[in-house]
């Protein structure tokens, strides 16, 4: 068989079983009502924790030196370790923007699920949340999905995650009246490439080798079943989405082989950076009109500040790449409101684990610091330049503030939602 018919039959079988474990129905029931500020909106977590003492707190040696402003060089005393690369422009993404200094991410446990969880349904959880299962209330994508024009379908809402664990279950509710079939196209970019290297770059499968990637594909999508759910929830997109979702799997495939270092930093891709990278083409293909992506790397301070710091800044340098996309592809250009915030922050005092310069690594178990976070929102109908330094807006603001802008916020039954729109960023 030849490489490319290989590719087009084999991309959703061997590779995306383990990847695009599903992908869920168009259609929706009702038009919005409001008025838009804008026809796109990217939201990036800033997963695994970030200490505003090493991001928006820290004035001399700016580790996010595309984002926010500050002194250009890394300062000396976290040099030594941390891969230090150029700056894209000389416009950093703060002052096109309005930075939110003092977030806060005020109640529930402050772990990674958790959350997530309220970023994403912009409702606090509390110690019972299950990691398994899909949270209580509607998630972003799930308001997107139901109260918005039927002319649009699920291509343009992604759920692109850094990590299996939990995260696909952060797709839609157990909520009544919502659920899977108002859920985003989810894909897990590290995976795929991970998937294509196991792979080995081959030219053809056996039949035997066939079935042992339909049983795998299989298993695959039965984790992701929910019992309580009818079968006919449907989780596929129409036919002709289908195709066109095969097409841009075959064509990333064939990219894979060439993507190792695609911006030139000479160095392999972190998983941050295959995160914004693949989420880059899905804008570029689809732009859709609702995008999540997170990234995780950062979760390293458990164990080594050095990395930690070091993934800060790789994070910041993939955000601008990504923000650099929104605004030279033509259909986002001046129609996106990105949006950027960290899921929570850490402690203000070091555990006991000490990394090969010296340095003491952080956790996040629910003091003060570790509630401390910040928002950075850009883009069309955002005021440029704006720092907002008192403790102002919380995690739960993300969601009403995105129905907001995308139009559908007062079709949302009152009472779901209990964070408010961060209007101030308005111009």
């Amino acid at each position: 068989m030849k490489r490319k018919q290989f590719i087009k039959n084999a991309a959703l079988t061997a590779a995306g079983s383990m990847v695009l474990p599903y992908i869920l129905p168009s259609g929706r029931l009702f038009a919005r009502s409001g008025s838009r500020i804008a026809n796109h909106v990217v939201v990036c977590v800033f997963g695994g924790g970030v200490r505003n003492l090493e991001s928006v707190g820290k004035a001399e040696g700016n580790l996010m030196r595309n984002m926010l402003n500050g002194t250009e060089s890394i300062s000396p005393d976290i040099a030594p370790g941390v891969t230090v690369l150029p700056t894209l422009t000389g416009t950093t993404l703060q002052s096109q923007g309005t930075l939110f200094q003092k977030f806060q991410y005020a109640s529930g446990p402050t772990g990674h699920y958790n959350a997530h969880a309220a970023l994403m349904t912009g409702v606090y959880s509390d110690q019972s949340i299950q990691l398994k299962q899909p949270p209580p209330f509607p998630t972003i994508f799930e308001y997107y999905r139901k109260h918005n024009s039927p002319t649009n379908n699920a291509l343009n809402a992604w759920w692109v995650s850094n990590s299996l664990g939990p995260y696909p279950f952060l797709n839609y509710s157990s909520y009544d009246g919502y659920g899977a079939a108002y859920g985003a196209n989810m894909i897990q970019p590290f995976s795929f490439f991970s998937q294509y290297a196991s792979l080995g770059n081959p030219v053809s499968f056996t039949a035997a080798e066939k079935t042992k990637c339909d049983m795998m594909r299989d298993f695959a999508n039965g984790q992701f079943k929910i019992p309580t759910q009818a079968a006919s929830s449907g989780m596929v997109n129409s036919p002709a989405d289908a195709e066109l979702l095969q097409l841009f799997l075959n064509d990333m495939m064939a990219l894979l082989p060439t993507v190792q270092d695609p911006w030139g930093v000479g160095s392999s891709m972190t998983g941050d950076m295959k995160n914004i990278y693949f989420g880059t083409k899905i804008l570029e293909r689809f732009k859709p009109e609702l995008t999540v992506i997170n990234m995780t790397d950062i979760d390293i301070a458990h164990f080594d500040y050095t990395k930690y710091v070091n993934a800060i800044g790789l994070a910041d340098y993939a955000l601008y790449k990504l923000w650099n996309t929104i605004q030279t592809t033509s259909g986002l250009a001046n129609d996106t409101v990105l949006i950027v915030v960290p899921e929570h922050g850490r402690n203000q005092l070091p555990n006991t684990v000490v990394d090969a310069y010296g340095r003491k690594a952080l956790d996040h178990n629910n003091d003060t610091m570790s509630r401390e976070i910040f928002c950075l929102m850009a883009g069309a109908g955002i005021k440029q330049g704006q720092v907002i330094s008192a403790v102002q807006g919380e995690t739960i603001d993300i969601v009403p503030t995105v129905a907001n802008i995308l139009g559908f916020d007062t079709d949302i039954s009152s009472g779901l939602l209990s964070g408010r729109i961060l209007t101030e960023a308005y111009t």
